[in-house]
Parts: structure tokens; C-alpha cells; sequence
């Protein structure tokens, strides 16, 4: 019997890791849609090739794997690993053989789960490892003196591998309780059998392969999460280690840490540490608050970097110091060829973005804009003048803001709807200028003169500045109407005064659309419906439940559509009545139903699959259209093709080639 169940056992991660490597194995990238860009975004980790640094491989924070084969100069897809919710955060391969490659991945939806994935052949097949599927894994290193050993830290304790990653046992004993939560690990250079593991509270060692651990912990302030340990490859007895409470040194292997000065409190969420592989009196610290840099081993530091970036992973050319790479929240890749003295973007086929508008210009039929948001002073708003190949950016006056929707009017003028107010852009302008002004009219009656029956009445007027967030406008000849978080407003003026506020109740607004006196609004759970241009408005009831909105269209003939994560519903009496399309639609994660007025259809796509959905009547039948490969957030048809905006890859477009075209003439969109 025993026999039995390790032969079921054997049987059980066999399948595991079959099943799960036939979803996480790279896919035919080539197959999918043109990523367009813009370039940049979050970086997670970064990892050379020891038998050719110039091959770089890059993590996200959303399963994907990017490479590089020149340095870092330009970037390619690689692979696709577990699903769109996995963090990427280490990345080793193996110095004997550097066709096999690991991959440490821990899930933002469910951060108890997670995986540690391994290729043998260069990339181009990889496969969950079963001793490890279902962790959360926050940690990991290949022991230098014998790639066999593998070490990974994961929520629940710290694992060991002897052979390669095929057997894993924990090594982290359950009964020292503390010794969990593991966020960083490091292998004496030297003795495979001497392992770190930093924790959300201090650090701990073994001498003997993690037969017994203690905590080292002496000279460390006690609440000190430990983001990362080095140990210096010429004299493992020095450790360094980085934590909310800055950085500390132990020159005793961990016995005892000074805490080392001349970094800044504010930048003491240090989140990674990197020692120079030709010179390690060189150290690195990629902070929240930019790189630090010491030639001593921690005596003096100095900030080699813009302050604003927040440094995830530092890699240093192993043939040349000179040349630094960083990967960072919302700037993708930085570069440095003088040795940290300046940085460049160096993110040239890497996107990381994610897109909530795109906008063919009414005037220049060659110019796209893009709105972004997560990106502060990095994103905004983009454009390209050769149908994507290239990018700019075009942010000046937005403060860092967010941008949720973009529109132009008749002028040809930008306006932005921000996660602070509205902004707007003119023709030729360089930069945006806010159009917030808020104005809320009073009418008040007093007596003519005192005791007196007559009466005269008198407006004021009250001002105010619009910060809500602004997710959705609607240009609809001389009337605007504004969906924010602090209710729907209206200009009839291009911007210069708003009116409005919350409408029956509610004020979460997303999402508005108009066909002449009909407008219609919703909320994240709640549709709100007008028939005489706002004046008066009535709740729209789409089923017994209250579905999660994701956005309302109008077509000209006074069609309502909704996509919602429940599906899609249609009406067409006003909001009166409601019908569930399912005919050829999936039932749930519906992102958007857009009218394409070149073409008299509908257009629907789903963060569940990347295929575009078209009914050319009234969205009583629906057929399946190209699949992009990507998650899709809004499709447009721009000059007879589509272009999608996703929710991390930036945007996409549609294979010249591809038989489902959008069209050989005309251009529309959402």
C-alpha cells in the first residue's frame, strides 16, 4: 500500500506539472497581434546569460518574460508564464548550463499561490514544477559553487532543491514559526549548505543546510522586513542586508549588522541589493527613492539617479562596470554606459502599459493618441505619427495625472479626463491647461424693501475647482458631458464652466454616451437614463441583480448597450426593458461594446480572451471576429484596422494580413 500511494503520488505531480506546463509553455508570439507600444512601464527583475551577458531576460508583473540579445537595447517577447496575474520577480539560470533557466512567480489575485518554473532547452518549452506549484514564491538562488542546489523562499517556508529543481523538501523547520514569510534568500558563494533568508521580520541563517536555523538578528532595529542579502563573492564572512530600516553590514557572516549611514530615511525601503561581479567594494541599492551607489563596501553612498524612480532589480555588466541596467516601476529599463553617471530609457520593444483610450486625430490621418494610467510622470497621454512605430509623449501640464478618457472637438483640440480634474490640449498647444471651474447657480428672493409683499429675485453664483476623477467624456456638438466620481456634469461652453453633480443618488460615475436628447450613464453597478438631454432622469433596472458596469454605449438610433462583468444587455425603449445578449457573447467579463459607425455594427470584447465580437444587427446575433491573443479593454477601427487597447500590453494591432480584417476603407472606432 505504501508503494501504492508513492506510485500515485509520483502520478499526481506528473500530471501537475503536465497540465500546467501545457498552459505555461511559450506560446507562438509571432501568431498574435503587433504590440505598438509605447515602450516602458513596470519592470520586475532582470538576469543575464553567464555564457553571453548580452542575452538579458526581463520578468513582469504579468506572467510575461521579455529578452534581450543585444545588451538590453532592445527587447522581445520570450514567454508566457502561469497566468496574467503572476509577479515574475527572479529569474536564474544556470551557470553550467545556460539553456535551463528558473523562474520564481507568486499570484497578486491570490497571494498565498503561486510557481517556480524551469525550461531546459533555452526557453522554448518550460513546465511548473510540481514540488513547488501552488506557492507563493518570493525568493530565489542558484548556489554558485553547485548549480544542482536551488533555494527558493516562499510564504509558508523555505524549500531546497539538491538536483536541479526535480525533488524539493523544505528545509525550514515548522516548528520555528517566524521563519516564514520569506522575502529574500542568498547562498554562500562558497558552501552551498550556508543559506539566508530574510523575512517580514529580521533574518535567519543555517550553517548545515537547514538542518537547524537561527535568527541573526543583532545590530538590526526588530521591525525590519528583509528585502534582500548578499553575500560578497570574494569574502562570503561579509553580508549585506537591506530592510524597511535601512541597510546593514555584518562583516561576521551575520553574527553581528551595523547599520550603515548615508542613505536618506525616506528612502530606506531599499528592494534590492547588487554587488559589482568584477569589483565587490562596489554595492548597489535600488531604493523607492532611486539607486544608491558605494565604491567602499558601504563606508559612503551617493544617489547616482533621479530620486522619483523606484528600482526593482539592478543588473551590472559582468565584461564592463560601466554598463548598469535598472528595472523600475512605471520608466521599464534604465541604462547606463558611463558607470551610473547618467541614465537613458532603453525599453525598445518592451511595453508594459496599460491603456484606457485611443484616438485617431480628425485632421491628421497618420497621428494616434493614447491615454494611460499607473505610470505618474512616465505616462499621460502619447502619440505617434507613423501609425505607431514610434512614440512621444505629450504630458506637459498634466502633473502625473492619470487618463481615463480622451476626446477631441470640432477644433481639433485634445481633452483629457484625469484622475484629478479635466484637462485640455489645444491645436498646436505644447501643453495641457485645466478646465475644472464648477458653478452652481442660486436663486434667491427678498423683499423689494422691508415689510413690503413684493419680492425680487437675484442669482448667485458660486464657483468651484472639479478634482474628481474623470472617467469618461462625451463631446456631443456644443454639449459636454462629464462622467466623474463626483457625479455627471455638463458644459455648453467647451469646457470653461460645469454643471452638475450627483444624479438620483448617485455620484461613482464611469461611463456616459448620447444619441441626441437621449443620454445614459452608469455607475459600477447602476445605470441612470435621460430622455430630454439631462434634464430629468430615471433608473434603468437591467436584471434582478446588480451587475458590475463596465461601460454604456449609444448608437444613432437610440440603441443601449451595456457590458458589464455579468455580460451584455441591450435596450431599445429607453431603459425600459432589457435583454441579456448571449448569441454568440460570452456571458461574463465583458469590457466594452463599442459602435463602429464606419461600418453600422457592434463590437465587443472580454478580459476573459482576446477575440473581438461583431453583430451587424442591433446585437441580436453576434459572430466571433480576429483573435488578438491579449487580454482586450476597447477595439477601434482605425483607417480599416483594428487597434485595441489592453490592460498591460500597451496597444495592439491587427495583422495587415489577417483574413477577419476590420476593413479595407474607412475608419470608426468607440
Amino acid at each position: 500500500m505504501k508503494n501504492l500511494g508513492l506510485a500515485l503520488t509520483s502520478l499526481r505531480n506528473l500530471l501537475i506539472t503536465l497540465c500546467i506546463g501545457m498552459f505555461c509553455t511559450s506560446p507562438v508570439w509571432a501568431a498574435q497581434w503587433t504590440v505598438l507600444g509605447p515602450d516602458g512601464g513596470d519592470v520586475r527583475s532582470l538576469a543575464y546569460n553567464p555564457h553571453n551577458p548580452d542575452q538579458i531576460f526581463l520578468g513582469t508583473s504579468t506572467g510575461s518574460l521579455f529578452v534581450s540579445n543585444d545588451g538590453g537595447h532592445n527587447w522581445a517577447r520570450f514567454a508566457r508564464l502561469g497566468t496574467d496575474d503572476y509577479v515574475l520577480d527572479h529569474i536564474a539560470v544556470d551557470p553550467q548550463n545556460p539553456k535551463k533557466m528558473f523562474v520564481s512567480a507568486w499570484s497578486v489575485a491570490n497571494q498565498q499561490a503561486g510557481d517556480l518554473f524551469r525550461t531546459h532547452d533555452g526557453g522554448k518549452n518550460w513546465e511548473a514544477l510540481s514540488g513547488m506549484h501552488g506557492k507563493s514564491i518570493r525568493a530565489m538562488a542558484i548556489a554558485a559553487s553547485d548549480s544542482k542546489v536551488i533555494v527558493a523562499g516562499a510564504l509558508d517556508g523555505v524549500y531546497r532543491s539538491n538536483d536541479g529543481g526535480n525533488r524539493w523538501d523544505r528545509i525550514s523547520s515548522p516548528i520555528q514559526a517566524e521563519l516564514k514569510n520569506i522575502e529574500s534568500i542568498a547562498v554562500d558563494p562558497k558552501n552551498p549548505d550556508v543559506v539566508y533568508a530574510g523575512t517580514w521580520h529580521l533574518a535567519w541563517k543555517t550553517d548545515d543546510g537547514g538542518a537547524n536555523w537561527h535568527r541573526i538578528n543583532k545590530g538590526m532595529i526588530d521591525d525590519s522586513d528583509v528585502f534582500s542579502i548578499i553575500v560578497d563573492s570574494a569574502n562570503p564572512s561579509i553580508v549585506f542586508a537591506s530592510a524597511c530600516s535601512g541597510i546593514y553590514k555584518s562583516s561576521t557572516a551575520g553574527d553581528l549588522f551595523q547599520k550603515i549611514q548615508g542613505i536618506p530615511f525616506s528612502a530606506r525601503r531599499t528592494r534590492v541589493l547588487k554587488e559589482d561581479p568584477s569589483n565587490p567594494s562596489i554595492v548597489y541599492a535600488g531604493t523607492t527613492e532611486g539607486l544608491w551607489k558605494t565604491m567602499d563596501q558601504g563606508k559612503t553612498w551617493k544617489r547616482v539617479s533621479n530620486p522619483e524612480v523606484v528600482v526593482n532589480d539592478v543588473l551590472v555588466d559582468p565584461r564592463n562596470s560601466q554598463r548598469v541596467l535598472l528595472a523600475t516601476d512605471r520608466s521599464g529599463v534604465l541604462a547606463s554606459d558611463d558607470g551610473t553617471q547618467s541614465f537613458s530609457a532603453s525599453n525598445h520593444g518592451y511595453t508594459h502599459r496599460y491603456v484606457t483610450s485611443i484616438l485617431a486625430d480628425q485632421k491628421d490621418a497618420n497621428t494616434i493618441y493614447v491615454g494611460l494610467v499607473n505610470d505618474r510622470e512616465w505616462g499621460g497621454v502619447f502619440y505617434s505619427q507613423d501609425g505607431g512605430t514610434s512614440w512621444l509623449q505629450k504630458s506637459t501640464g498634466l502633473g502625473g495625472r492619470d487618463v481615463f478618457s480622451l476626446k477631441q472637438t470640432k477644433s481639433g483640440a485634445l481633452v483629457a479626463g484625469t484622475n484629478r480634474g479635466i484637462f485640455m490640449l489645444d491645436r498646436n498647444s505644447s501643453q495641457w491647461r485645466p478646465i475644472n471651474t464648477v458653478v452652481v447657480e442660486k436663486t434667491v428672493t427678498r423683499p423689494v424693501k422691508k415689510g413690503s409683499k413684493r419680492t425680487v429675485a437675484s442669482k448667485s453664483i458660486t464657483r468651484s475647482v472639479l478634482e474628481a476623477r474623470v472617467s469618461d467624456i462625451e463631446i456631443a456638438g456644443d454639449r459636454w458631458i462629464a462622467a466623474t466620481s463626483a457625479g455627471l456634469f455638463t458644459s455648453t461652453d467647451q469646457g470653461k464652466m460645469w454643471k452638475g453633480g450627483p444624479v438620483l443618488g448617485e455620484q461613482d460615475f464611469i461611463s456616459v454616451d448620447t444619441a441626441d436628447e437621449l443620454v445614459v450613464a452608469a455607475t459600477r453597478s447602476s445605470v441612470v437614463v435621460s430622455t430630454d438631454t439631462g434634464k430629468t432622469w430615471k433608473e434603468a433596472r437591467l436584471a434582478s441583480y446588480k451587475p458590475n458596469v463596465r461601460n454604456v454605449t449609444v448608437t444613432p438610433d437610440g440603441q443601449i448597450l451595456v457590458a458589464s462583468r455579468e455580460g451584455a444587455f441591450s435596450s431599445a425603449d429607453s431603459g425600459t426593458t432589457w435583454e441579456h445578449m448571449l448569441a454568440g457573447l460570452p456571458d461574463k467579463d465583458l469590457t466594452s461594446i463599442a459602435y463602429d459607425e464606419s461600418h453600422k455594427r457592434l463590437l465587443a470584447t472580454s478580459s476573459a480572451t482576446g477575440v473581438i465580437f461583431e453583430s451587424t444587427d442591433g446585437g441580436r446575433r453576434w459572430r466571433r471576429g480576429p483573435d488578438s491573443g491579449f487580454p482586450l479593454r476597447r477595439i477601434n477601427v482605425v483607417h480599416g484596422r483594428f487597434l485595441a487597447a489592453t490592460p498591460f500590453d500597451g496597444v495592439i494591432a491587427q495583422p495587415e494580413n489577417e483574413s477577419q480584417s476590420a476593413s479595407a476603407e474607412g475608419s470608426g472606432g468607440n
